[in-house]
C-alpha cells in the first residue's frame, strides 16, 4: 500500500502547478501523505523515501525526477502534457485513473537501466552522477576535433576523433544517439550504445556493447569548450587527461506502464512511421 507520494512538475508550467495542487488534495482525501511538489530544476529534492513519484511534464521532467530519486526503487508515473512522450506515457486525461491504478497495486513497471558516471582528474574523483539517457562528451561549436580514448573492461577499443562521443542507454537510444545516427535499442535490452558524433573517419560507427562492461573514456586532446554532459541537464568542463568511468547503476528506474499502449505505439507516433 502506498502511503507517501511526491509530485515533480515542469518549471514554470501553470497547468502542471494547478494539477499538482489538485492532486495533492486528492492524495490527502485517500490518507496518502504528500512529500511535496518539486520542480525539475530542484537539485536539492530527495524523493528516495516516497512510495510513489508522479511526474507532470515531459521526458525532460522525467529525467530530472530520475536524478532526484537516486538509487531507490520507487515506482514513477509519468503524465505527459501535449504529445505522447517516450517516458511520460500517460495522457493528462488519464491522470486519476492511472494514480488509482497504482495505489491499488494492480500495476506493472518497466525497469529502465541507468548508468553511473564518475569524472577523474589527476586520479581524484571530482564529479559523479546517474543518467537515464546518456553520458556525452562534446566540443564547443568552434572547437577543433577532439580525440577520446575508449576502453572496455581495461581493453583498448579505439581512439575516436570526432566532435564528441555519446554513451547511451536503451532508453537514451531514441534521444541524442538517434540524432547522431545511432540505433534504436529496445528498452529491456541489456546493452549500451557508443556513438561517435560526426566522426573524422566514416568507418568509426556506433558500437553496441553489454551493459555489464565498465567503460573508460580519456580526453586525449582538446581545448577550452569540451564538456561532459549527464542527461543534457548537468555539465562539467573537461581538461586534457581527464578520465570518465561509466558503469551500470545498481538500481533501475521503475516506470509505471499503461495497459493500453506499448513501446512500438510510442515509436510509431513519435517517429511518424508510416506517414
Amino acid at each position: 500500500m502506498i502511503k507517501t507520494a511526491a509530485i515533480v512538475i515542469k518549471p514554470g508550467h501553470a497547468e502542471a502547478e494547478a494539477t499538482a495542487a489538485e492532486l495533492t488534495q486528492w492524495f490527502a482525501a485517500r490518507d496518502i501523505v504528500s512529500a511535496g511538489v518539486f520542480t525539475a530544476d530542484d537539485d536539492t529534492a530527495e524523493l528516495s523515501t516516497c512510495g510513489l513519484v508522479v511526474v507532470l511534464g515531459g521526458d525532460g521532467t522525467m529525467i530530472a525526477a530520475a536524478r532526484m530519486i537516486g538509487e531507490a526503487e520507487v515506482p514513477v508515473l509519468g503524465i505527459n502534457y501535449g504529445s505522447l512522450g517516450y517516458l511520460t506515457e500517460f495522457r493528462i486525461e488519464e491522470l486519476h485513473s492511472a494514480v488509482e491504478f497504482v495505489i491499488n497495486g494492480a500495476f506493472e513497471t518497466d525497469h529502465r537501466v541507468m548508468l553511473h558516471a564518475e569524472l577523474f582528474r589527476g586520479g581524484e574523483c571530482i564529479a559523479k552522477g546517474r543518467v537515464l539517457n546518456d553520458v556525452v562528451i562534446n566540443k564547443a561549436a568552434l572547437a577543433r576535433i577532439i580525440a577520446i580514448e575508449v576502453r572496455l573492461n581495461g581493453l583498448f577499443v579505439n581512439s575516436f576523433r570526432s566532435d564528441g562521443l555519446i554513451i547511451a542507454t536503451p532508453t537514451g537510444s531514441t534521444a541524442y544517439n538517434l540524432s547522431a545516427g545511432g540505433p534504436i535499442v529496445y528498452p529491456s535490452m541489456n546493452a549500451v550504445v557508443l556513438t561517435p558524433i560526426c566522426p573524422f573517419t566514416l568507418s568509426n560507427r556506433p558500437i553496441v556493447i553489454p551493459d555489464t562492461a565498465e567503460i573508460e573514456l580519456k580526453l586525449e586532446n582538446g581545448n577550452e569548450g569540451v564538456i561532459l554532459s549527464l542527461d543534457g541537464q548537468t555539465g562539467f568542463p573537461l581538461q586534457v587527461g581527464d578520465v570518465v568511468r561509466i558503469r551500470k547503476s545498481r538500481t533501475k528506474l521503475n516506470l509505471v506502464q499503461p495497459e493500453n499502449r506499448n513501446y512500438f505505439d510510442v515509436l510509431r507516433k513519435k517517429l511518424q512511421w508510416g506517414r
